[in-house]
């Protein structure tokens, strides 16, 4: 499979390093507390993300800032994270003050606010350092969808007062959430759907998105990566329209057309779809905090040599719990040891490398620049 999944695509002889980090920017997780009523109320921690996913708090910045900034490339360049990122989380405040009756959302530095008086000592001053992080070129922020769920799922169990949602809203999270109601739908992923016709109501969010995206970010987001990885093309020619010339997708994509029928679609980096706009395929994973018994870095390596090997790019994909550490520290110490190991490792063998954001190599492929 190391080398398969590099046998077609665009091809360069530049040693170049993408590091996608998928989740940043969304509230999942509030804190050790909300996790303990949680469980203390039957919802289990079914994974890594239900246990330690929190927004990135000052420490986890401060130190994957002085990870990425430990290493070099031949230009004298850092290392650089692309966080797929949202602009937008569930305004809890709101929500209760309304009986939870529906769904309100709020941008991401008002989020960093409430969080800054009810949190202090995890996220005094975070949002001004994240921002630091963008303009020191240590963080290039791209379009992960407007907030990290799925709208259609959340409504209705809103409306059935789901037990599990409103003990989650209780406690300002959005995790340990099942999914029984659509074999074609997680609570977390924003594009998923029953009804094809479901996808009409995903423009306008799009739209919206965007421009909460750039309102939070500063720039419009010319990269799009949907949450869970999954989105039909009918909504392609709108992210075109709003400006996104680059979509990241998987090598083999189950295409949901309605109704739980899917077909197979075959993808590559520098692939075009019918808006012409390219494809970017992640080819190597990193996930150390994930328990499967290997030695990640010892495993990504070899994804990296075979893409090298075979004249890629190699595009790293990897989520933001690995360097969470607001629920477990340890966590956070596990990843970004195994982060920094990595960026040595891979600088050392291949002094050569470049290190570049996702949409700067699809700058590359497209041709926009040497």
């Amino acid at each position: 499979m190391l080398n398969a999944k590099n046998l077609v695509g665009w091809r360069t002889k530049r040693k170049i390093i993408v590091i996608s980090v998928d989740d940043y920017g969304n509230v999942r997780l509030d804190s050790k507390k909300a996790r303990e009523v949680m469980d203390s109320e039957g919802m289990i921690a079914e994974n890594r993300f239900d246990a330690l996913d929190t927004l990135e708090t000052r420490t986890d910045l401060e130190m994957l800032f002085e990870t990425l900034s430990s290493v070099k490339d031949k230009h004298g360049r850092h290392a650089i994270f692309t966080p797929f990122a949202m602009p937008c989380n569930i305004n809890f405040e709101q929500m209760a003050e309304e009986d939870y009756e529906q769904y309100r959302y709020e941008n991401l530095p008002q989020t960093y606010e409430k969080l800054e008086v009810q949190q202090p000592e995890a996220y005094k001053n975070t949002w001004p350092l994240w921002r630091e992080g963008m303009k020191k070129g240590l963080m290039v922020p791209l379009f992960h969808g407007r907030e990290h769920l799925n709208l259609k799922l959340f409504e209705e169990k809103l409306q059935k007062r789901d037990q599990a949602v409103m003990v989650a809203l209780k406690n300002r999270s959005y995790t340990s959430i099942s999914s029984v109601e659509y074999s074609t739908i997680s609570p977390m992923a924003a594009f998923d759907f029953w009804e094809f016709d479901e996808n009409e109501r995903f423009h306008k969010i799009i739209r919206d998105g965007l421009d909460q995206f750039e309102a939070v970010y500063g720039y419009r987001s010319n990269h799009f990566n949907p949450p869970g990885g999954r989105e039909h093309p009918v909504i392609h020619s709108t992210l075109k329209e709003c400006g996104v010339n680059y979509i990241d997708t998987p090598l083999i994509k189950r295409e949901h057309q309605g109704q739980g029928r899917y077909k197979k679609e075959f993808n590559f980096t520098g692939k075009k779809n019918n808006e012409g706009q390219i494809f970017l395929v992640r080819n190597v994973v990193f996930e150390p905090t994930e328990k499967r018994g290997i030695n990640w870095v010892d495993f990504t390596l070899k994804q990296v040599e075979a893409a090298f090997r075979w004249n890629r790019p190699a595009i790293i994909s990897s989520h933001r719990v690995n360097f969470c550490g607001h629920i477990d520290p340890e966590n956070r110490e596990e990843g970004l040891n195994a982060l920094r190991e990595l960026l040595n490792r891979i600088t050392e063998r291949w002094p050569e490398v470049e290190f570049m954001a996702a949409n700067e190599l699809g700058d590359l492929v497209a041709g926009k620049q040497d």
